[in-house]
């Protein structure tokens, strides 16, 4: 069994490797204006983050009309009234994001501020715990960088919530397009 499963993942492996190289233009077209898309966020990250809330707007709106549309027909369905109640925060949350999207944008960094406080004590709490290994202050270092982090961030919150998002997001851009560039280009100089 465990021969049949390397077998198949190795046939997939191969498969994966054919079609970056048939396409590896396309590969490195897309990398490269994700990476465009990435720097234009980073410069206008007032921009890119409306933008972003806009999108998480509409989003709910149109999942949350879908999870309706989809519970009216299923209405003997256990905890029916939940799943609307459900249905309703999500068209509600997205009309409030279109409708003023800088509060949408300081709801998205304050979770963001407490996603990153909650990564930065788990570190800690996890370096702590592993102490005698080496190497251990990385990741006791990591876990202090996520708290301060938190804490300058939540510190100078209204501010904060113009740039953060569109800059995570131009982040996230540039190091997908250049990992799909690099991966294109080097398929490229093999062949």
């Amino acid at each position: 069994m465990s021969m049949s499963l390397d077998a198949a993942a190795e046939v997939f492996r191969q498969a994966m490797r054919e079609t970056v190289k048939r396409y590896s233009l396309w590969y490195l077209i897309q990398g490269v204006l994700l990476v465009v898309a990435g720097v234009l966020a980073i410069i206008y990250p007032v921009l890119s983050s409306v933008a972003v809330i806009l999108m998480l707007g509409w989003l709910l709106i149109f999942s949350g009309i879908l999870q309706g549309v989809g519970l009216f027909y299923a209405r003997h369905v256990p905890h029916f009234w939940l799943q609307l109640v459900s249905v309703f925060l999500a068209v509600l949350i997205g009309f409030l994001f279109l409708r003023d999207p800088a509060q949408g944008l300081v709801t998205v960094t304050l979770l963001l501020v407490v996603f990153f406080m909650i990564e930065g004590i788990s570190k800690v709490i996890f370096a702590l715990t592993i102490r005698p290994f080496p190497q251990w202050g990385w990741v006791l270092a990591s876990g202090i960088v996520g708290i301060l982090l938190s804490l300058l961030l939540l510190v100078s919150l209204p501010v904060t919530a113009l740039w953060l998002v569109g800059l995570l997001l131009g982040i996230q851009l540039i190091s997908v397009g250049a990992a799909l560039a690099q991966l294109a280009w080097q398929v490229r100089k093999s062949s």
